[in-house]
């Protein structure tokens, strides 16, 4: 087909054409590039993990069952330094055991014991009971151990692109697929 006034093939024709295009040096010159920015992605979740004692420093908030505090998408940073006491009116992310996905909910009681061991219940500010139907069977309380972090800052609504990714896989593996030929094919000027 002529380059000019003439309908060239769809994209998936040009990905190729322009893979075929490319020397081997820049070739891997750009996968390189991809493996650095996913490296560096990584590096940079691994030390958020460090410095903020929370396995997961990250969350997006999943269900409205914190209304009107936090809503569906917002995204969450969490803390969770080991000698921070937990106290009634936190908003914590725990994991329970048989679930996948944490939690955010709020610490409405707290027991503390002589020997520094707490116990907690919590509750979705929007759910009309605690959350002991959530826990494993025959668990009354939450121990420090299943806290995941502690909510200390958010912003709104950033996480709604994880939750469409989650609702539509094919439109995550299709931005996913964008976003890597982008940088496979990205030429230095």
């Amino acid at each position: 087909w002529p380059r000019s006034g003439g309908i060239r093939g769809g994209a998936g024709m040009d990905l190729f054409g322009d893979l075929r295009r490319m020397n081997k040096r820049q070739l891997y010159y750009q996968v390189l590039n991809f493996a650095m920015i996913v490296s560096s992605a990584l590096m940079i979740w691994k030390g958020l993990i460090v410095v903020t004692g929370s396995e997961s420093p990250i969350v997006v908030v999943l269900s409205g069952s914190m209304e009107p505090a936090f809503h569906r998408g917002d995204l969450l940073f969490l803390t969770n330094f080991y000698d921070d006491p937990i106290r009634a009116g936190e908003i914590v992310v725990f994991k329970v055991e048989g679930r996948d996905i944490p939690i955010v909910h709020r610490v409405i009681k707290v027991h503390e014991k002589g020997n520094g061991n707490i116990k907690f219940l919590t509750k979705g500010d929007n759910n009309e009971v605690d959350d002991r139907g959530l826990y494993k069977e025959g668990q009354n309380w939450l121990e420090k151990k299943d806290v995941v972090g502690r909510a200390r800052g958010f912003l709104p609504y950033v996480g709604m692109v994880t939750i469409i990714m989650n609702d539509y896989p094919k439109f995550k593996y299709a931005l996913l697929a964008v976003m890597g030929a982008y940088v496979l094919l990205k030429r230095e000027s």
